[in-house]
């Protein structure tokens, strides 16, 4: 009996041998490091304390600055009282100085975007003579600093009378070799030439392929290159320095910074408070236009990453 029920008792251990595999495999769970996590949060506190610092300070009066400590709250909280006091400091330069932020984000940033998804999804999807040369003076264009252009930029300007107006900031702003690479690299991988082939023998023609069937595709990409273009333009410092004199186009940066050499000039003006709250201000727009778009670069992001 025991040597014929031994074969009966090993016939299921042979058969759950191979069930162990799966199991061992499934529980591998990526692990955990200490040090890459330390690493991260030292990363975050970095990124958080110059913010926490900005608007703790900005609760705070002209003697509170310097008379407590810069990471914590003082006696007297003036948010709102430096929020008014800043919006009308200089009948309202503020105001003047974020409109014409926002006049060079909308048209410069928005003509970059326009720009860059026509000529990439050309690029991407269309076969001329000299295709391959343009591409590579685009790959050369990221190369190239933009600070590197810009005291040419500012001679040829001037020559043409444009300086100290705004199209010396938004024309050059229109320009985004990186922001073509990017849609011309999305085109490639999410717009099928198939599909385009299908819809050209329908009959539709390229502008109607583009607006219907390639631009909804190239969703995700375009929003990527929008968020670039707006933080770039918004951050805009150097070009506006060297272009504008005229304090009535200036951008927030420049304005902000003039603010700045007032309050530590010779003849220094207690406006500490307004060039904190100014900053503070500043960063609202694009904190909030990183939320409101985050789903579609993210998707992009998820989109490419499958793709590959």
């Amino acid at each position: 009996m025991a040597l014929a029920t031994a074969p009966r008792a090993s016939a299921p251990q042979r058969a759950s041998a191979p069930k162990s595999t799966p199991r061992r495999g499934s529980s591998v769970q990526p692990r955990k490091s200490i040090a890459f996590t330390l690493l991260m949060s030292a990363f975050i506190l970095y990124s958080l304390v110059p913010l926490a610092w900005l608007v703790i300070n900005a609760t705070k009066t002209q003697a509170g600055l310097f008379s407590s400590f810069g990471l914590w709250f003082d006696g007297d909280f003036v948010f709102f009282q430096n929020i008014a006091e800043t919006l009308t400091y200089r009948d309202g330069i503020f105001l003047r100085w974020l409109g014409n932020t926002l006049l060079y984000v909308v048209v410069g940033a928005g003509g970059a975007t326009l720009l860059a998804t026509l000529a990439g999804y050309g690029l991407a999807k269309f076969r001329f003579a000299g295709r391959k040369a343009v591409f590579a003076v685009v790959l050369g264009a990221i190369a190239v600093p933009g600070t590197a252009l810009a005291v040419p930029t500012f001679l040829m300007f001037s020559q043409l009378g444009l300086t100290n107006t705004p199209w010396a900031i938004i024309i050059p702003s229109l320009i985004s070799p990186f922001g073509l690479y990017l849609v011309w690299v999305y085109a490639v991988e999410s717009v099928p030439t198939e599909l385009l082939e299908a819809a050209r023998m329908d009959g539709a023609g390229e502008f109607r392929t583009f607006f219907t069937i390639s631009i909804r595709l190239l969703a995700p990409g375009i929003v990527t290159v929008l968020l670039f273009s707006v933080v770039a333009t918004w951050n805009n410092y150097f070009l506006p320095l060297i272009m504008l004199s005229d304090p009535s186009w200036y951008p927030l940066t420049v304005g902000l910074n003039q603010w700045n050499a007032q309050a530590t000039g010779v003849s220094a003006q207690p406006i500490y408070n307004l060039v904190i709250t100014g900053s503070l201000l500043t960063i609202i727009p694009i904190v909030v236009a990183f939320l409101g778009l985050q789903r579609f670069w993210q998707s992009g992001l998820s989109a490419g990453s499958v793709k590959g």
